[in-house]
């Protein structure tokens, strides 16, 4: 398929980066990594060339914190951390072409670098700032660590870089009653201390002018109001370093004690981990570049990124402005895929009050697919989505089970019981299978579409919407009735539902890729070209085919097993 966001055959996929200081929630996963690996696996689907790039984010303080909170040098606990959260990206079958680290060398040269080429350009300067210090902790603290009133709207948990209520951005000393976040002292002052700023300002016709151009290409309304209310509200500038000894060291005469602000590196390891990608396999620099610049071929490349709401301000201006100010052939992206939030029954995932499911528990309890049916059907695209346990059951029993489940596995015992195990001849297909398919060609061409246009939860009610024409037809021919007057008919009704298996296997892939690949095992056709071909005729001849009887592929959740969950995990 051509048509959707993009015609280019590269496809260039960045998934916002998890945070390295503890194991990430299921809202973490479904507003970033898990519909980056649902395009990424589709458009490889589609013969496209795809490289799904993502990391973790490294620096800062509360890396800082949690590695002393857990007595342990905070590089080697970001080593281990990366190493778990490759892990458990892994259990929930994310496939990313290469997963690095904001820490790495290969970060820190082009951090320093795109600084360089920012300063050269006029674009940073030194300013004298008033920081809030803890009197208690004897450190400044960073914006996030300081929390207060927002004086915008009155939330009373708003940190000093962004309230989380309104999304503006702020720096702590607009905060009313700020207190350190790490001790909750309210001994705080203010001190002076001397940093670089980036002169977000100076871009601001530059930014507008772009950010109009990518709302007639469709950006999603989400993002581009969000942009836009940045704007409207006047870009400030920006301090990009900060009182701290991890992170990216500052380049320059008289910041020996500062590294760079985390959200001034953290994008920038997007092209780093490709760099990290390229080296590891020994290839030359012109192979991470081809991806990210454009005098090295990137005028092919279609970049797309995916991330949570409270992600977008600094991917629409802060990052952009890095690459537009460096002046220096870079790409920036093509199109932004924002989500809203997961809630945990209309709240908050919470690690210390241990409320919410995260990413290692969930695979403790259910297979990955189960997740990734639930999170992806129910993505927050349009509004916050609430996950419950009540809405976890229903889609595993209803969609998973009763729908695709159910269809597979009445139609390999039936066959297995009347015909053997290799797949039945019989007639030619009647009038109704040719009805049939011409339906189900629309719901893949629907299907198809959605897709396209990263439309996920249409996508998956239309992917749904297929598996049920499998019960449809059972409901209709009745084989195993059509087999006691005519077996030649029961025959062709079973060939023409194995085709449909192979066909729901294939479709399903991007959703559910370890079951896909079981049910494609039941019956190994290849059905690629359903990614392709416009008029995909799915009539595949499997007669006398072999075929291997699968396991129950969906095991049903119980009510009793929902209520112990609630319980456990502080349902409603």
């Amino acid at each position: 398929m051509t048509s959707g966001l993009t015609d280019k055959n590269k496809i260039l996929i960045t998934s916002a980066l998890p945070y390295i200081n503890g194991i990430k929630h299921l809202g973490n996963l479904v507003g970033s990594m898990l519909p980056a690996d649902l395009y990424a696996r589709y458009m490889r689907l589609c013969g496209k060339d795809v490289l799904y790039i993502c990391a973790t984010d490294e620096h800062g303080t509360p890396a800082e914190l949690a590695a002393l909170d857990q007595g342990k040098d905070v590089r080697e606990y970001c080593s281990e951390m990366h190493d778990l959260q490759k892990i458990l990206g892994e259990g929930f079958d994310l496939s990313w072409d290469y997963f690095g680290r904001s820490s790495s060398q290969q970060n820190k040269d082009l951090t320093q670098y795109f600084y360089q080429k920012l300063d050269e350009h006029g674009l940073v300067y030194e300013k004298t700032t008033k920081q809030v210090f803890s009197v208690d902790d004897n450190r400044f603290l960073p914006d996030r660590y300081v929390e207060g009133t927002c004086p915008h709207c009155g939330y009373d948990k708003a940190r000093g870089d962004q309230c989380e209520n309104c999304t503006r951005v702020l720096d702590p000393t607009d905060l009313i009653n700020p207190r350190s976040a790490i001790s909750g002292s309210l001994r705080v002052e203010i001190r002076e201390s001397k940093h670089l700023f980036l002169k977000q300002s100076a871009c601001t016709d530059m930014l507008r002018s772009w950010i109009v151009q990518k709302k007639l290409e469709n950006w999603p309304i989400l993002v581009s109001s969000i942009a836009e209310k940045w704007l409207d509200e006047g870009l400030q500038d920006r301090g990009i370093t900060r009182d701290l000894k991890w992170g990216v060291p500052v380049n320059r005469q008289g910041f020996d004690d500062k590294v760079f602000y985390v959200w001034f590196d953290a994008p920038i390891a997007y092209i780093a981990a490709t760099k990290e990608k390229t080296d590891a396999d020994g290839l030359p620099d012109t192979a991470w570049r081809s991806w990210w610049n454009h005098r090295d071929g990137a005028d092919d490349v279609f970049y797309i990124q995916f991330m949570a709401k409270d992600n977008i301000p600094f991917h629409t201006v802060s990052f952009p402005i890095t690459i537009f100010g460096s002046d220096d052939g870079w790409k920036v992206v093509d199109y932004i895929k924002g989500f809203n939030w997961l809630t945990y029954y209309g709240g908050k995932f919470s690690t210390s009050s241990k409320r919410g499911v995260f990413m290692n528990q969930a695979l403790e309890l259910y297979p990955s697919d189960y997740w990734r049916w639930f999170l992806l059907s129910n993505v927050p695209e349009n509004s916050d989505t609430a996950f419950t346990w009540e809405s976890f059951q229903t889609a595993v029993n209803k969609d998973l089970a009763d729908v695709l489940g159910n269809f597979i596995n009445r139609i390999t015992k039936f066959c297995v019981s009347k015909f053997g195990d290799k797949i039945p001849d019989g007639t030619a297909f009647g009038q109704y299978e040719q009805d049939t398919t011409v339906k189900i060609q629309g719901l893949i061409q629907n299907y198809l579409g959605y897709m396209n246009h990263l439309d996920i939860r249409k996508a998956a009610s239309e992917l749904r919407s297929i598996w049920v024409i499998g019960n449809e037809y059972l409901q209709v021919t009745a084989p195993w009735t059509a087999f006691k007057t005519n077996p030649e008919i029961s025959a062709m009704n079973i060939r023409y539902a194995f085709d449909l298996i192979a066909l729901f296997a294939e479709l399903s892939k991007p959703f559910i890729p370890q079951n896909a690949q079981t049910i494609s095992d039941i019956i190994p056709v290849d059905l690629s070209s359903v990614w392709t071909e416009k008029d995909f005729n799915f009539n595949l001849s499997t007669a006398d085919m072999r075929f291997n009887m699968p396991d129950i592929l969906f095991s049903k959740i119980d009510d009793a097993d929902i209520e112990s969950l609630k319980q456990r995990f502080g349902g409603e």
